[in-house]
């Protein structure tokens, strides 16, 4: 078993965790699981998922700061519900990017499961970049993730990975619930029953 894939698997069972409690400390954890992950998947050559890593470092960081200052009055940022507008625009971007992406990989490089690969990057991405707004949905992209991501990393012999994003797929079960919840008990606290 690889060191760096365990300690990995545990700062990425940390920062889920902490995503889940709407904790700050999702975002550090984070940085130092995806940077490990870098290192993985390139040497399993699942070059989309590597690159993938890059932009959430960057996404960590943006997160970080927003969960801290993006709310109201640069206060702290509360979860909300996607439009149905974003919605179809985010739906339209994944499509367009994932055959892009997937043909992309399957054409130009020596890419295992160029497609699946696309999917969870970009899936990821999205998810990634929708978490960072505190946005509920962000859950339901990780929840087909995790289940893309269990069978593919299955397959590449990847067995400590596997496992850790079937973890993640309670977890994000239960950050789904818990966000819900969490939206719930805010919109019924304000004066009119809703918050911004």
């Amino acid at each position: 078993m690889d060191p760096i894939e365990i300690v990995a698997t545990i700062f990425g069972l940390l920062c889920v965790w902490f995503i889940v409690r709407e904790s700050i400390w999702t975002f550090p954890t984070g940085i130092i699981m995806v940077s490990l992950y870098i290192i993985i998947f390139y040497q399993v050559r699942l070059y989309s998922d590597m690159g993938l890593q890059v932009f959430y470092v960057a996404f960590n960081i943006y997160g970080w700061y927003n969960w801290l200052h993006g709310g109201k009055d640069h206060g702290k940022l509360t979860v909300s519900y996607i439009g149905s507008k974003e919605a179809v625009l985010w739906t339209v971007i994944g499509g367009v990017t994932i055959a892009a992406l997937g043909y992309g990989m399957s054409t130009y490089t020596n890419a295992s499961f160029p497609y699946w690969d696309a999917s969870t990057t970009i899936m990821s991405l999205i998810a990634q970049w929708l978490m960072t707004r505190k946005v509920i949905e962000h859950w339901l992209l990780w929840i087909t993730v995790d289940v893309i991501s269990i069978c593919l990393y299955l397959l590449k012999s990847l067995y400590l990975t596997s496992g850790l994003y079937a973890v993640f797929l309670i977890l994000s079960i239960m950050g789904y619930v818990e966000w819900r919840k969490s939206y719930r008990t805010l919109a019924t606290s304000t004066p009119e029953g809703s918050y911004a």
